[in-house]
C-alpha cells in the first residue's frame, strides 16, 4: 500500500517542481522585458539614440559666472551709454545696490569698500587711506568706460584675487547708467560716441559697389577701343 501511494505521489511532485521552474523562468523573462523596455524609453527621453552628439553635455545654469576672461559679446558700453533709457538718474537708482559698503560725496570715509567720488578715470587701486587686495593694488591702468563695465560685469572674473564679494551686475544698461552716475561725481569724462554697425558696414557696402562699377565701366572702355582698332585696321 505505500509503495503504491509513493508511486502515485512521485509524478504530482515532478510536476510541481515543473511548475515551479515554469514560473520562475516566466517571472526572469518578464523582468528581463521589462528592463529592455526602460532603457530604451529612457534612452530616448534622454536622447541618447540622437544621431548628434551635442556640443556640450548637461545644462545651462542662469547666473552663474566662468572663472578668468572677460564677459560675453553683447551690446557695447558705447552703444549702452547712447540708449535713452539709460541716464543719470537711473544710475543713481542703480547704485543703491553699492551704497551700502561705498560712499561717493566728496570727502567720504571709506567703508567696506572705498569712497568712490572721481572715481572715473582715477588709477586703479589708488584711493587713499583704503587697504586693496594684492590683486587689485598691482592691477594697474584707469578706470575707463570700458574697464568700469568688465569690473561691474563680474568682478571676480574680471579681477581674480580681488576682495570685491559683488557678484555683479548682469545688464550692460545697468552697468551703463551707473557708471554715468559715477562719471557725474566728480570725474566728467567724454561719453564715448557711438556709430551703429549697420552704418558702417552700408558704407563699406557702398564703396566696394563704387569700386565695382568703376572697374566695370573700364572694362568696357578697353572692349570698346579694342573693337574699334579691329575695324579702322
Amino acid at each position: 500500500m505505500n509503495q503504491e501511494t509513493t508511486s502515485e505521489n512521485a509524478p504530482e511532485a515532478k510536476s510541481d517542481q515543473g511548475d515551479l521552474f515554469n514560473t520562475a523562468a516566466g517571472w526572469v523573462l518578464f523582468a528581463g522585458i521589462v528592463g529592455l523596455g526602460l532603457s530604451v524609453v529612457s534612452g530616448m527621453y534622454f536622447h541618447g539614440s540622437s544621431p548628434e552628439r551635442p556640443e556640450q553635455l548637461g545644462y545651462v545654469i542662469e547666473g552663474v559666472e566662468e572663472e578668468g576672461g572677460v564677459i560675453p559679446a553683447e551690446m557695447s558700453m558705447a552703444e549702452a551709454l547712447n540708449m535713452a533709457s539709460v541716464d543719470v538718474a537711473a544710475g543713481e537708482k542703480v547704485y543703491q545696490k553699492c551704497a551700502s559698503c561705498h560712499s561717493i560725496e566728496a570727502g567720504g570715509a571709506n567703508g567696506i569698500g572705498p569712497n568712490l567720488h572721481a572715481i572715473m578715470g582715477a588709477p586703479v587701486g589708488a584711493k587713499a587711506g583704503y587697504q586693496y587686495s594684492d590683486a587689485m593694488a598691482s592691477f594697474g591702468g584707469n578706470w575707463g568706460w570700458e574697464e568700469m563695465n568688465q569690473w561691474l560685469a563680474a568682478p571676480k572674473r574680471y579681477m581674480e584675487g580681488t576682495k570685491m564679494g559683488f557678484a555683479g551686475l548682469s545688464k550692460v544698461e545697468d552697468r551703463a547708467a551707473v557708471a554715468l552716475y559715477m562719471n557725474e561725481q566728480g570725474s566728467n569724462l567724454p561719453v564715448p560716441e557711438y556709430v551703429a554697425e549697420a552704418a558702417e558696414g552700408g558704407e563699406e557696402a557702398a564703396d566696394a559697389d563704387a569700386v565695382e562699377t568703376a572697374e566695370d565701366a573700364q572694362n568696357a572702355a578697353e572692349e570698346t577701343s579694342e573693337e574699334t582698332a579691329a575695324a579702322e585696321s
